[in-house]
């Protein structure tokens, strides 16, 4: 797990730790008092899957998780299943289920979180069928508190 930590962890970049987006990543990407972190879009897998793992630094996060199920977006009657699973210094946190194929359920979830100092942070991603064109994402954005 990458540690994050404003002015002691990772490149000065003019504001904060963090520069210009990179690009997706399993990290925490603190810019002054804010943070995020982008999953990236990855296909459905029946495998349990990592899509963010960090661990924070010398200050508290209060955000959002967004997670977004599985969609291809050039055959949008097609869908699946899939769970989320956020764990904090290993113990389960929060279960988030999506369903993109019945209209009756939540393609995307948000969860409000409050994240401690010095926490291990992962999001497991998994999906009912295995299908490379069916993309999942995972987004975590807020803001820092130093004290």
């Amino acid at each position: 797990m990458a540690p994050i930590g404003g002015p002691t962890g990772g490149g000065q970049a003019g504001f904060g730790s963090g520069g210009s987006f990179t690009g997706p990543a399993e990290a925490l990407e603190v810019i002054g008092n804010h943070a995020y972190a982008y999953a990236g879009a990855t296909g459905a897998s029946v495998t349990e899957a990592t899509s963010l793992s960090f661990t924070t630094g010398n200050y508290y996060f209060v955000g959002v998780l967004t997670v977004n199920g599985a969609c291809n977006v050039d055959d949008l009657a097609t869908g699946t299943t899939s769970g989320f699973t956020l764990k904090m210094n290993g113990a389960i946190i929060s279960i988030m289920k999506t369903d993109t194929l019945s209209e009756d359920m939540p393609s995307t979830v948000k969860n409000a979180v409050i994240i401690a100092p010095y926490t291990e942070v992962e999001v497991l991603t998994q999906s009912e069928g295995n299908a490379a064109d069916r993309l999942t994402s995972v987004l975590l954005t807020g803001r820092i508190y130093r004290e």
